[in-house]
């Protein structure tokens, strides 16, 4: 019998000294293609089954999913969740879902099991293409520094792509099970955004949450690679958390998530400083802003869609930074550096930054990875910092660049 159970309304977080062996990991076990995973800190949600499917029309998403979650309601449903991906244009179609079932657990990182190696990845021989070139990449950061430097704007936000293509099908549980085991405190997803087409990957940012009245947001801005040797690993980390070309982007990001959340939140607590949070590939300046909701009919993805996209993915002023994006980059974003998350029927819910990631199709990964530039920014450098955030996914899939 699974220890796994039908979706509540609210899951509590594991106890960490009474952990539940086995629980979230048996989902993490149980993904296959076509299936919705996502596990949060919070907890772990595997989704299967037709349901619902938000329909794209005129009127604005969150409408769209509020009609969505009552008609399940009212057709019976019990506890209906909405999960899913938004692209980053959240004007496109999205690909958000109510499932005919919901089996959760508690979080990746309280369970016990989760330690135990993944196995190792079946043998591919990738083909690997970069999109654009890396010189050209570096080309497009330094226009943009010369336009900034012209005070056109003061930040964008430049990705670049790698696509992957092997003569095997896709394994897509193992790639999920790489990536989870990798960084089980961190937002591993596996979602379908259309016929075969798969969005996966373990983000470390937390657009916000809702839990009640309370409200959690986790921007990160300002990155540096981590290093394996454990000496220069901390050296990286202390000159990120006093690096002033890092701090003002952070600072930029921070202050825009106070801004879009402070007319639906009192109580707000902004730090002054940042704190670092790592993965296994990088080292990033966090801060955890928190507040408390002014009123009950505001949902978590209400406020994911007031703060999309922070300047953290895209730039400021967002309207300048998407034009230079869409100038600069040879490729449509789709969901990458757009939202994944859950919601109910209540408002509460979790909405995740998409970096990280992949859209996985038949024998083809088309892999992201994206970097803040300011003016003090060099073509150089953030050229390293993308190479060094595909790592994340490189090591699941047994590639190298």
């Amino acid at each position: 019998m699974s220890t796994a159970s039908q979706v509540a309304t609210h899951v509590p977080p594991a106890d960490p000294a009474h952990p539940a062996v086995g629980a979230a990991t048996s989902l993490l076990d149980a993904y296959a293609p076509g299936d919705h995973f996502l596990a949060t800190p919070g907890r772990t949600l595997l989704a299967r089954g037709a349901g619902r499917q938000v329909p794209h029309d005129g009127r604005p998403l969150t409408e769209r999913v509020d009609a969505a979650l009552a008609e399940a309601v009212a057709a019976g449903q019990e506890s209906p969740v909405v999960i899913g991906a938004i692209p980053f244009d959240h004007t496109a179609p999205a690909a958000l879902h109510i499932p005919a079932t919901v089996r959760s657990a508690p979080p990746l990182a309280s369970d016990p099991l989760i330690a135990l190696p993944a196995g190792s990845s079946a043998t591919a021989d990738w083909r690997i293409r970069p999109v654009p070139e890396p010189e050209v990449y570096g080309e497009g950061v330094a226009a943009a520094v010369a336009r900034m430097w012209r005070g056109e704007f003061s930040k964008v936000v430049l990705a670049r792509t790698l696509e992957l293509t092997s003569d095997a099908p896709l394994d897509l549980p193992a790639m999920l099970q790489r990536l989870a085991r990798r960084d089980p405190s961190g937002y591993t997803f596996a979602l379908p955004t259309g016929p075969a087409r798969t969005l996966i990957g373990a983000s470390p940012e937390l657009l916000v949450s809702r839990r009640g009245n309370q409200v959690v947001s986790n921007p990160l801005a300002g990155s540096t690679p981590r290093s394996d040797d454990l000496a220069e690993d901390v050296r990286r980390a202390a000159t990120l958390l006093e690096s002033v070309k890092d701090l003002h982007e952070h600072a930029v990001v921070v202050d825009a998530v106070h801004q879009a959340l402070a007319p639906h939140c009192t109580d707000m607590t902004v730090p002054a400083r940042p704190t670092l949070i790592r993965t296994a590939t990088m080292w990033h300046l966090s801060t955890t802003v928190t507040g408390t909701l002014t009123s009950p009919d505001t949902s978590a993805l209400d406020l994911a869609m007031a703060l999309h996209p922070t300047p953290a993915v895209c730039g400021t002023p967002t309207r300048t930074a998407r034009q230079v994006i869409v100038e600069t980059e040879p490729f449509d974003r789709g969901f990458f550096t757009g939202v994944v998350g859950w919601g109910n029927a209540e408002g509460d819910g979790e909405w995740v930054v998409t970096i990280r990631c992949a859209e996985a199709e038949e024998r083809t990964l088309r892999l992201y990875a994206g970097a803040g530039v300011v003016a003090a920014s060099e073509p150089e450098a953030e050229t390293a910092e993308t190479g060094a955030k595909f790592r994340t996914f490189l090591s699941a899939v047994g590639a190298e660049l």
